[in-house]
């Protein structure tokens, strides 16, 4: 085991690295286990299910009390692994900063970001969807495949029971927008059981093979732009962003980014086919997802290579992808009808949307200076300027990028991703996952490095106000306060300000001792 000396402070870390931070992976288990807890009081179930039995839990769930309890809950335990999260990374930044950290001790802190990202998910896999009701959809959508039913003919109202108790009612009637892969998966489950709890543990179960992708990948892609690889990990794969949005809440995206950056990271090591394959993976869970081919042809060209080349590879790249994600629907027998429900995520206006909100806005200021202009004609105006926008940006990404330098097809691939989530006319949290690993593997500037920290920590702790809050102004005053306060604590006091600076300085020194 290696000691290591702190170049910040001039001292030696005191404890063997191996055996440092068990204080700091107890609070983040402790975090993650009030979110299981406050969740079973916020979270919607199925009303068959076994909680929904327990006296004591149905009237939490009956009382605004209770129910200010069960948020209480979950916002602390967010706190506790917002600030668990920060040592982490604070903990492997300073080792990553020793003059005379060897690789072995480099290793030991990647494998204790690793170990800290299984510790703190492990009490959030049979917790039941959270901050979205999305996983109930998930489970139903596998049980109409394994019957036979099309998830993109019918909705899950065709089905009847404790399968659907819990669904969202916006979607109960809607296709589903998702490839074929989450359904496959979804129809395997499906053969074994029929209880809705147990096919959401399932479905997070398969999520999570994605943090496993992205705990291979996310090093390999920081070495390339000589980023500590153990921060860089922290950064992705255990952040509060992570750990909301990814495991609690039970989305799909976990798994399409996570074979999104394994993607890049074959495509370098092994060939371009294997990277096509993987993002025609990718986009058999999420159609946006295909845009990781741009990386993929930009990493595998030869330096400057001529627009022609360029163009040949893109096309090749391309088909195979493509044929990855049509050939996986034809041999599984579920076809191609997720086309048809590309649309359906764009029936609803996000807050975080960027051009909904400017839409919106436009919209009131046109009806009260008497414009007369039917209703939203601003927003989808403005939500189609932002589309064009975005794949402008993208062409410019694929035509003009550098190729034939991996650490540059990581930031090409973030900048396609990031236009269309952040253009896009539907944003949720959970689709910042499909830039952050990306992000975090990149050399970032102070103010983007700032920015990263700072919107995982935000993500985190306002994931409770989901859209079932609408309307319950008490619990959205309360979350709010709650949520800013523990944000100000961890990031804006001169102790958090300085421990965010150490960290910062290690992501940006760039090292020749980081682990081969």
């Amino acid at each position: 085991m290696s000691t290591v000396t702190d170049t910040a402070t001039g001292g030696r870390i005191g404890a063997p690295v191996r055996r440092s931070g068990r204080g700091m992976l107890g609070r983040g288990v402790l975090g993650s286990t009030l979110v299981l807890l406050g969740g079973l009081v916020v979270a919607t179930l199925p009303q068959s299910s076994v909680p929904m039995g327990w006296p004591l839990l149905v009237a939490m769930r009956d009382s605004d009390v209770g129910h200010l309890t069960g948020l209480t809950a979950v916002v602390v335990g967010l706190g506790l692994l917002t600030t668990a999260w920060l040592q982490l990374c604070r903990h492997v930044a300073r080792v990553g900063r020793a003059a005379d950290a060897t690789a072995d001790a480099r290793g030991v802190a990647l494998g204790l970001v690793r170990h800290a990202t299984v510790l703190w998910s492990l009490p959030l896999l049979i917790a039941p969807p959270m901050f979205s009701r999305d996983g109930w959809s998930y489970a139903a959508q596998g049980m109409m495949v394994h019957l036979g039913v099309s998830p993109y003919e019918h909705g899950p109202a065709v089905l009847s029971g404790p399968i659907i108790e819990a669904v969202d009612p916006m979607w109960i009637t809607t296709l589903t927008p998702y490839g074929p892969l989450p359904l496959i998966f979804g129809d395997v489950a499906a053969s074994y059981t029929g209880n809705p709890w147990l096919l959401v543990v399932a479905h997070r179960l398969v999520a999570l093979l994605g943090l496993v992708l992205l705990a291979w990948a996310v090093p390999r892609m920081a070495r390339w732009s000589g980023v500590d690889p153990a921060l860089a990990s922290a950064l992705a794969l255990a952040s509060p962003l992570m750990m909301t949005n990814g495991v609690a809440g039970l989305h799909n995206d976990l798994l399409m980014v996570g074979l999104m950056a394994a993607a890049v990271v074959a495509a370098v090591e092994r060939g371009w086919v294997y990277g096509a394959i993987l993002g025609g993976l990718a986009a058999a869970i999420k159609a946006p997802a295909g845009l990781v081919c741009v990386g993929v042809v930009l990493a595998t060209l030869p330096l400057a290579a001529p627009m022609t080349a360029r163009l040949r590879r893109f096309a090749s790249v391309g088909a195979v992808a493509v044929a990855t994600l049509l050939g996986l629907g034809v041999v599984s027998g579920i076809g191609s009808g997720w086309i048809a429900g590309l649309g359906v995520p764009a029936t609803v206006n996000t807050v975080y949307s960027i051009t909904t909100d400017v839409g919106g806005i436009l919209d009131w200021i046109a009806l009260h200076v008497g414009l007369g202009t039917p209703p939203a004609t601003f927003l989808g105006l403005v939500r189609h300027v932002g589309t064009a926008a975005a794949l402008v940006i993208i062409a410019i990404t694929a035509l003009r990028a550098p190729t034939g330098r991996p650490e540059r097809a990581v930031v090409a691939t973030a900048t396609a991703v990031g236009a269309l989530v952040l253009l896009s006319p539907v944003v949720h949290l959970w689709y910042l996952l499909w830039i952050a690993p990306f992000w975090c593997a990149m050399r970032l500037s102070s103010r983007a490095f700032g920015g990263l920290v700072a919107v995982s920590v935000l993500a985190g702790l306002m994931s409770p106000l989901e859209s079932s809050m609408a309307g319950a102004y008490k619990a959205i005053f309360w979350v709010s306060i709650l949520a800013l306060t523990i944000y100000a604590v961890s990031m804006l006091t001169e102790r958090s300000r300085l421990r965010l600076r150490r960290i910062e300085e290690a992501h940006a020194e760039e090292s020749e001792l980081v682990v081969r």
